[in-house]
């Protein structure tokens, strides 16, 4: 009979692992209850604070491992090259540390910071979280890591993404749900009016791709730290410039200011042409649209009820951005 592991009993035996590895002493922990299943703690020793991120091994099995090894190989490159990440302790060269009984862990500094809500970042912070992004994409695509042809987003044909948006529309209204059809035919004028051909010049490169508020450490004037780099793959950079500016500078209404605060930050360390933001942003709703908006939306909890917000208001304003957002 398989035995069923509590959290304390987890978290001890990766403290037995921690001190065996590295000879520090655990003085206190606390449990941060953040992310889905993978269990996380702050650790204090006599050296410092630490985080341990233990993997559910449930989950492990949706990760492809070797692409996970690569993005926190990344994340150790990135921080020794200067940027705002918290440090990745290994033990002879390894990254993942393996528990007495058999719990996949990592280990990392621990980054003082605080987490801002959705849409409530300030100009100072959302300036320095562009300048640290476009930092990030200039060294994860300085030739390093080589160039891939197969970005993850491969986008779908207008006729297959209205197909797509017909049938959730006729579920909603097929299970009573009235009030969902106006935002999904507020998708479907969306994809009807948006120009697909601009996916196609759109620049590939290697990119975060979980680059939202919960994933942000901020100091009251600036960004402290971009976290879980777990989900680094190649795809397109503009994806993390558009998630970051949606997840920090949209409250009830895009603030303008901050967006161009962010591509201020941003464009000292990367070249952008006229209307990056503008492209950005159409790619970023018509990739992840799909994912929040549907006959579920009413049960959402909390973060993907905010996604699904953000997907109305990119697919309400998709037809003026470009005047909304002049050639930011």
């Amino acid at each position: 009979m398989e035995t069923i592991f509590t959290e304390e009993m987890i978290l001890d035996d990766l403290i037995k692992t921690f001190h065996h590895c590295f000879g520090l002493n655990v003085i206190e922990t606390t449990s941060i209850k953040r992310g889905w299943l993978n269990l996380k703690w702050k650790v204090t020793t006599d050296a410092g604070g630490f985080l341990f991120k233990q993997y559910n091994k449930e989950r492990y099995k949706l990760y492809n491992p070797e692409e996970l090894l690569l993005a926190l190989s990344q994340q150790i490159r990135l921080y020794d090259q200067g940027l705002a990440c918290p440090k990745v302790l290994t033990q002879n060269e390894n990254i993942f540390l393996e528990s007495g009984n058999g719990e996949r862990f990592i280990v990392m500094a621990y980054c003082q910071g605080k987490i801002m809500s959705p849409g409530k970042t300030n100009i100072h912070q959302i300036y320095d979280l562009g300048r640290a992004t476009g930092k990030m994409h200039r060294l994860l695509n300085d030739g390093t890591l080589g160039m891939n042809n197969s970005p993850q987003f491969n986008p779908p044909s207008r006729e297959a993404r209205l197909a797509h948006w017909n049938v959730v529309w006729h579920e909603c209204k097929g299970i009573g749900k009235p009030l969902l059809l106006a935002d999904i035919e507020a998708q479907i004028k969306a994809t009807e009016e948006m120009n697909i051909e601009l996916l196609e010049l759109l620049q590939t490169g290697w990119a975060h791709r979980d680059l939202w508020v919960d994933n942000l450490l901020f100091n009251d004037n600036g960004l402290s730290a971009i976290l879980d780099f777990d989900r680094l793959k190649y795809d397109y950079p503009q994806l993390d410039v558009a998630r970051a500016v949606m997840s920090c500078a949209l409250d009830d209404d895009l603030d303008v200011s901050l967006a161009s605060a962010f591509m201020e930050g941003y464009s000292e360390e990367r070249e952008v042409i006229e209307g990056y933001l503008t492209h950005s942003l159409q790619l970023l709703w018509y990739m992840e649209s799909t994912w929040w908006i549907n006959a579920n939306k009413d049960q959402h909890s909390i973060p993907p009820a905010r996604f699904a917000k953000e997907m109305i208001w990119l697919a309400e304003n998709q037809k003026n951005m470009s005047s909304l957002l002049g050639n930011i």
